[in-house]
């Protein structure tokens, strides 16, 4: 099926066309001074990039102090409606993708920052981020919750973020539930809940040289809980998001842990907590340009065959490897990655929002 002029995505997918695609850099800030610079710095690389190449998630859990969390949504809110007029921003027809992460279901003021921010926001809010999500009866309370204060707005999607052994185990329910788009690692708090029988070490990357330290990418229980829920969001069609990397000053060790969360883990999405990370982010998630060169030739090449086989170089093509490059072609687009014209005109309607 599909010929010269169908687009590659819907002939090469099929019903994982549908399937999202998020930036591959999620952007967290819980501070009002760290809210306002991410949601302008955000605007800058979307006027530079001319796409928006990563979400900000405005965070009402840990950023809100003690017996203030009423105010610190009540500000949340009033942050995402500015960042919504942005004239720049509107006048090239750019989108901005904003999130916010709420309490837990279970934690008092969970239903008043559904209330607060979702009810006041749900138009602008590109998602909701759930912590500490254990299964998927909280799936369902968090969806219940989201959609009574959106009656008759579209169904925000929701991401949600898994941090104990017990939702690693159920990992693939939970992904399976239509409503989740994204599930991403709760590294810290899944360390600290095995009660010290994980050492201080796997919340952190060791440096580069150092073979012996088991640090997140090396210890068996955090390699395994990150491959279970990589596979987990692969079989389900949704975004597996990585965990952080807390050493953020060191930006050679950031951009390997990137690469090895991308290529070894198979995450293709990552958490940034401070500005400094994001553009590494985006280039351990980015093809290089040699590979994007190439499956722009395959893609384009296989199109004008109608989809049948090929030979390029003496290598056969056949519609799995098609697919294989018409995936590096969106991360690529993803990651404002250049192309050739060839591969561009796929995407000219292509936003997310």
């Amino acid at each position: 099926m599909g010929g010269k002029d169908s687009h590659p995505r819907e002939v090469l997918l099929g019903a994982q066309a549908g399937a999202a695609m998020l930036p591959v850099c999620d952007h967290y800030s819980g501070i009002e001074s760290r809210m306002v610079k991410s949601l302008q710095l955000q605007a800058a690389m979307m006027l530079e990039f001319g796409a928006c190449v990563f979400d900000v998630t405005l965070d009402c859990e840990d950023g809100a102090p003690t017996g203030q969390e009423m105010q610190h949504a009540e500000m949340v809110l009033e942050l995402i409606q500015t960042a919504y007029t942005a004239p720049d921003l509107i006048a090239d027809g750019l989108f901005r993708r904003v999130g916010v992460r709420v309490h837990a279901v279970d934690h008092p003021a969970f239903m008043s920052d559904v209330a607060t921010v979702v009810g006041g926001a749900g138009a602008h809010l590109s998602y909701v981020m759930v912590p500490k999500v254990e299964s998927v009866a909280d799936v369902n309370r968090a969806a219940a919750a989201v959609d009574a204060t959106t009656p008759d707005g579209p169904r925000i999607p929701l991401h949600v973020l898994i941090e104990s052994p017990g939702a690693v185990h159920r990992a693939f329910d939970i992904a399976a539930h239509p409503r989740v788009q994204s599930i991403s690692f709760g590294l810290m708090d899944f360390v600290s809940s095995h009660g010290g029988a994980i050492p201080a070490t796997a919340m952190g990357v060791r440096r580069l040289g150092d073979v012996a330290t088991l640090d997140q990418f090396n210890h068996p229980l955090v390699v395994r809980a990150k491959t279970e829920i990589a596979s987990a969001c692969h079989a389900a069609g949704k975004v597996p998001s990585h965990c952080v990397v807390t050493e953020f000053k060191d930006s050679a060790n950031l951009l390997q842990a990137g690469k090895t969360a991308a290529q070894a883990f198979g995450y293709t999405r990552m958490w940034s907590i401070h500005p400094d990370q994001i553009r590494p982010i985006l280039e351990a998630f980015a093809p290089d340009d040699e590979e994007v060169s190439l499956a722009a030739h395959i893609v384009a090449a296989a199109q004008l065959q109608n989809w049948a086989p090929i030979s390029m170089d003496g290598t056969l093509h056949d519609r799995a490897s098609f697919r294989y490059y018409w995936h590096v072609l969106e991360r690529a687009h993803q990651t404002a990655r250049t192309m050739p014209s060839s591969a561009l005109r796929y995407f000219a309607t292509s936003v997310v929002h």
